[in-house]
């Protein structure tokens, strides 16, 4: 596969789709004539190239529902629901853009289109969280009512449950288990429509939202799994710690404290002193380090947005602070397993989690080697499915 972009901020928000081609979000054609649109750096061509196209296949999509023919319909819906929600990323941050918002609007129309006419029962729901709900889908084997594991799926930093039924539902249903997406607090639909931010105690979230699952019919309680991944690495360890109905753990990567991983970005004296050091000491450093695009993205835009947060030191130290598992780890009780990708940056702490837990644990390596290497082995899921999911059916098959 060739390279699309010189640009490496919209290369990796461009591979970001192209991950999703083995499971039908996706055609590598298209998005090659969507990148040739594109001219270096332009955001707002960026954005007009993919809802353009977008819209394109939503259209191909209405002309085989119109006909009749359910399974071409649904194919390019899914396609599109992947390419408005491409659109929007380069725009992520505050005040928040209103292409964002009417682009994200599209994505949930086209995924919502797909689900009508999937081949399984795919669910639009609210889970119950604090004084209002929250955004998801419950993914069921078929439309009986036999219990069946199921899996709680846990989004990442900049994640949606759109992008998550690919990761995660798709390999849940091929093997028997139920599974359940929802949009979080600071992710997907929770952040963009409700302005809910992101929270370290994420067994505050996982509580409510494991409430809601033991309440559908055909949810075996005693087998709820729950799989994270990217910065769900740290979210569902920190859920699980709190949360002793849950059976089984997956995080991919296993993630710790964050301190460690901001930290790296500062100069020794302050990297010695750090989380405990004034927001603003950090802020000419943070500045500059913003200059360069894809840190601009993740931090700035991203970043300040997802926390709510008024600057760039604010938020470093936050995460420095609170966002923390080592001093939780100790009361996670479920068989836990734990991924580590080579060359993935969120997997550098996987190690101290494995260390930290006393409850039955296993660590998987993925290597270059076997082709799933990177953040979350987005070009060999099916390399993942197998092992991961392989560990999961023996756990819960354990289960009385």
């Amino acid at each position: 596969m060739r390279q699309l972009f010189d640009d490496p901020l919209f290369e990796t928000f461009a591979e970001r789709a192209l991950m999703t081609t083995t499971r039908g979000g996706a055609e590598y054609g298209e998005v090659a004539a969507i990148a040739a649109q594109i001219g270096p750096g332009d955001v707002d061509g960026w954005h007009r190239a993919w809802s353009g196209y977008a819209e394109q296949v939503f259209g191909w999509g209405e002309e085989s529902r119109a006909a009749g023919h359910r399974v071409s319909a649904r194919e390019a819906y899914l396609r599109a629901s992947t390419y408005f929600r491409a659109s929007f990323t380069p725009l992520f941050g505050e005040p928040v853009d209103p292409r964002l918002t009417a682009a994200f609007a599209r994505e949930q129309e086209a995924f919502g289109r797909f689900a009508a006419l999937a081949s399984r029962p795919v669910q639009p729901v609210r889970v119950p969280y604090e004084h209002t709900s929250l955004p998801g889908y419950f993914c069921r084997v078929d439309d009986t009512d036999r219990v069946r594991p199921t899996l709680i799926a846990v989004n990442g930093y900049d994640s949606s449950v759109h992008e998550m039924y690919w990761a995660q539902a798709v390999p849940a249903l091929r093997r028997g288990y139920h599974c359940l997406l929802v949009d979080g607090p600071g992710q997907g639909g929770a952040l963009i429509e409700q302005q809910l931010r992101l929270r370290p105690d994420w067994e505050a979230v996982l509580r409510q939202v494991v409430d809601f699952a033991l309440a559908r019919p055909g949810v075996d309680g005693d087998r709820l799994a729950v799989m994270g991944w990217s910065l769900g690495g740290y979210l569902a360890p920190r859920g699980a710690s709190g949360e002793p109905r849950v059976a089984a753990l997956v995080a991919d990567p296993g993630m710790w404290d964050t301190a460690g991983t901001v930290s790296r970005m500062l100069p020794e004296p302050l990297r010695d002193r750090f989380p405990d050091v004034d927001p603003a000491e950090l802020e000419p450093l943070l500045q500059e380090a913003v200059q360069d695009p894809m840190t601009r993205w993740k931090l700035q835009q991203r970043g300040l947005w997802v926390h709510g947060l008024p600057t760039l030191g604010d938020l470093v130290v936050d995460l420095g602070r609170r966002y923390r598992l080592s001093d939780v780890a100790d009361r996670i009780a479920c068989p836990t397993l734990l991924t580590a990708a080579e060359g993935d940056p969120l997997a550098g702490g996987t190690r101290s989690l494995y260390d930290a837990l006393t409850c039955p644990k296993t660590l998987v390596r993925f290597t270059a080697a076997e082709g799933a290497q990177g953040h979350c082995e987005g070009w060999n899921r099916s390399r993942f499915d197998q092992r991961v999911f392989d560990w999961l059916d023996e756990v819960l098959r354990q289960r009385p």
